[in-house]
């Protein structure tokens, strides 16, 4: 009877062994429910007119493909091109395209359709087929044109009609409500392999609110979290996951430094700043105080320019000006964390001797702002800081970090920008949701997710 029993403990081990093993393999089919705040007009990738953010170029991720992308490294990686070559200068490129790829409506990719594709994106690109290749010229060297193909908006678009568009990307549109709702479905012959999911379906224009209602009442399986609501969504036991630092919050300027008394007051209002008690009381513990433009995991040097307060030297510079203006402090109406960081920020200056006005005014002489980094690529992303708010762009030497170092350096010499915080995207998912994987500049792998089904 021992021997006996022994056999049935070891088969009933194993049965709940694969049992087990079946429950958390992954599933196809099921929809995932996404809310969101953006309310895009359109989904072209290069309607600049588009207001830029995470969502949307995740949302752009999966409808269309680009020709590169970079990894978490930041190295590039074949997508759409299977190699490429800069002739000397790098003014020349040329990009060798994968075969049997195929737009939603069934046409295939080819030289033609990418080259239409990225002058939409790029007028001042001369670009042209060449059999099965694509070949760009630029104006000027174009040493990072590898990190500017990996952007959204250069991703691959076939353009039909107004408001008609088709992309090569592992979802195509099924139902499309600009502003309102988006449907996808899974693309079956999809070049990169079919997503486990059969369909997305986004409800658009939600508040942070409105968004978390409906995950507490399973209508969603992955929302967006406002910075300062990250650690509270976790204690409540919601399964929240954020991306590195990719977005800057700065003060900026309307005007360059006028004399060498406006910078000093401009210096001393960056010095007077408590960042490390706005982001512990107001953002609750969320994002990083910065002094620089980049992220240290972007630049590798952030933390060489100093966040800490120093009320003291605020106090002298502004003692060195006689008379100091009146300065209007302006942010977003609809972005209440932005009202009460200007606040904070006008009680800091204060105590500097400098007023601070908060105000809703469009016309202010500083403006609270957030801006998205763009890329991993640090170069780009700097330059898009600079072109997003205005600023001169930096200019570079070289492609070595202390040349970065330099452009950046330069731009925040100018006093234009007084960088504050660096914050991450944050999501909340649902239980149902498994194999959730992003890149750390917020790029969803949503083909890679997969559903579970309820237990009977």
């Amino acid at each position: 009877m021992r021997p006996f029993g022994w056999r049935s403990l070891a088969a009933s081990s194993l049965l709940l062994a694969a049992l087990a093993s079946a429950a958390t393999r992954p599933q196809y089919g099921g929809t995932v429910r996404i809310s969101t705040r953006i309310a895009p007009a359109s989904l072209d990738p290069a309607d600049g007119a588009q207001q830029d953010s995470i969502t949307r170029r995740n949302l752009t991720r999966l409808i269309f493909d680009t020709l590169v992308t970079l990894d978490n490294a930041g190295k590039v990686q074949p997508a759409l091109a299977t190699s490429w070559k800069a002739e000397p200068g790098t003014q020349r490129w040329e990009f060798w395209l994968r075969h049997d790829v195929k737009f939603h409506d069934g046409s295939p990719l080819t030289g033609d359709a990418v080259a239409a594709s990225l002058r939409t994106a790029n007028p001042k690109w001369s670009i042209f087929p060449n059999g099965d290749s694509v070949v760009i010229e630029c104006d000027a060297p174009a040493p990072n044109l590898l990190g500017e193909l990996a952007l959204p908006r250069n991703a691959i678009a076939k353009r039909t009609a107004p408001g008609k568009i088709f992309g090569t990307g592992p979802f195509q549109i099924a139902d499309w409500q600009p502003g309102k709702k988006l449907t996808l479905q899974a693309e079956e012959g999809y070049w990169n392999g079919r997503p486990f999911i059969d369909s997305i379906a986004i409800e658009m224009s939600k508040s942070f609110r409105d968004q978390m209602i409906s995950l507490e009442l399973g209508k969603a399986d992955l929302i967006e979290v406002a910075p300062e609501q990250v650690r509270r969504t976790m204690m409540e036991g919601r399964h929240v996951v954020t991306s590195a630092p990719v977005e800057l919050i700065a003060l900026v300027f309307a005007r360059d430094r006028q004399s060498a008394e406006d910078g000093k007051l401009r210096e001393a209002v960056s010095l007077s700043l408590d960042r490390a008690s706005i982001r512990n009381v107001l953002l609750q513990g969320q994002g990083e105080p910065a002094a620089g433009i980049l992220p240290n995991w972007i630049s590798g040097y952030a933390f060489v320019f100093p966040v800490d307060a120093n009320l003291r030297r605020a106090q002298e510079l502004r003692g060195e000006v006689p008379r100091a203006p009146v300065w209007t402090l302006s942010y977003d109406a609809g972005d209440p964390l932005g009202r009460v960081i200007a606040e904070r920020i006008a009680l800091n200056a204060r105590d500097a001797g400098i007023t601070l006005q908060p105000s809703l005014s469009g016309t202010a002489d500083v403006r609270l702002v957030h801006v998205l980094l763009g890329s991993i690529d640090p170069h780009i992303a700097l330059a898009n800081v600079g072109a997003s708010l205005g600023l001169s762009q930096p200019k570079f030497n070289g492609s070595s970090v202390e040349d970065l170092y330099q452009a950046e350096s330069a731009i925040l010499r100018t006093q234009r920008l007084i960088p504050l915080f660096q914050l991450p995207a944050a999501y909340a998912l649902s239980p149902s949701v498994k194999a959730w994987n992003q890149e750390r500049d917020g790029t969803w792998r949503l083909p890679d997710v997969w559903l579970e089904t309820e237990k009977p």
